[in-house]
């Protein structure tokens, strides 16, 4: 009986918890809200005995599935002598970390294409579409125990040479056309900033944030007219002649027909005038009979 209870209570908090996760994803509107959840999902997913340098794939809520998180320690120093590999992102030499006192956590999104509709939706991006999904960059604090507590966000500066993203992998839009997507750089107070390429599917960034390519939104289409051959036109064209002529001998046959009735009416009621004439004359002529007198 205590095992029955203990079972319906663990089912009832596990529904409880799916429903409270699912009602938390849903509700998410804003980008910086998004933000924070990953972070702190971040935070939860490592382990203390992580080691510096090594990337760390962030496991995160079903409800938040096609989100791709990664997550990687750094030493500030060595961060900026040698840079960083992280994913897309190419941290050259000469990147600053402000402020940072000893250890960074640099943390790697990628909203895939459902998530990103959210920078779509608070950014102003009227007349043109996502190719890409949007690629987040963003540093937070390491350097005491992430267990306690939630990392305050640093920046990341690259004055000497720009972060490189490289969208090769996963934008969808092709460069056979002859149409180039832009990079686009989404800042936190809504704006939008677009740039060219530097090379195929590659953008450059001085600063952390978040990162898409763009491309210029179709016109819509016209309906296309069907070409028609020309046996078509031919055999149609003189259908519909045949038809035109059938229908005019139809129409001339109804008007004959209409005029021989009229005259025939006219014959028939000039007749009758006739009659009802020469009867009269007669009778008018008929001399009657007189009774002789006795």
């Amino acid at each position: 009986m205590g095992f029955d209870l203990f079972s319906f209570i663990f089912i009832i908090f596990s529904w409880a918890s799916f429903l409270s996760m699912k009602a938390e994803a849903e509700g998410i509107k804003s980008a910086r809200l998004l933000d924070l959840l990953i972070r702190d999902y971040t935070v939860k997913s490592l382990d203390r005995d992580l080691r510096t340098g090594i990337v760390h794939t962030v496991t995160l809520p079903a409800n938040f599935s096609g989100i791709k998180v990664d997550t990687v320690r750094f030493r500030c120093g060595s961060l900026h002598r040698y840079g960083a590999q992280v994913k897309e992102f190419h941290l050259g030499s000469g990147v600053i970390v402000q402020p940072c006192a000893e250890r960074v956590m640099v943390v790697r999104q990628n909203l895939g294409y459902n998530w990103s509709s959210i920078y779509y939706a608070n950014n102003d991006l009227s007349g043109y579409q996502l190719v890409s999904p949007i690629l987040g960059l963003l540093a937070y604090n390491a350097d005491s125990d992430l267990s306690y507590g939630s990392p305050f966000e640093l920046g990341i500066l690259a004055r000497e040479k720009p972060i490189k993203i490289d969208f090769s992998n996963i934008t969808k839009a092709s460069n056979k056309t002859g149409n180039w997507p832009l990079c686009a750089s989404f800042e936190g107070n809504g704006k939008v900033t677009l740039k060219k390429q530097v090379s195929p599917n590659v953008c450059v960034a001085t600063k952390h944030g978040h990162f898409g390519l763009v491309m210029e939104s179709p016109p819509p289409s016209l309906p296309v007219r069907k070409k028609i051959s020309r046996w078509k036109l031919v055999v149609g064209s003189s259908v519909g002649a045949a038809l035109g002529a059938f229908l005019l001998g139809l129409l001339l046959v109804a008007m004959f027909v209409k005029v021989k009735k009229k005259a025939r009416m006219e014959e028939l009621v000039r007749r009758a005038y006739e009659e009802e004439a020469l009867q009269v004359s007669m009778v008018g002529h008929v001399r009657a009979r007189t009774t002789p007198t006795i």
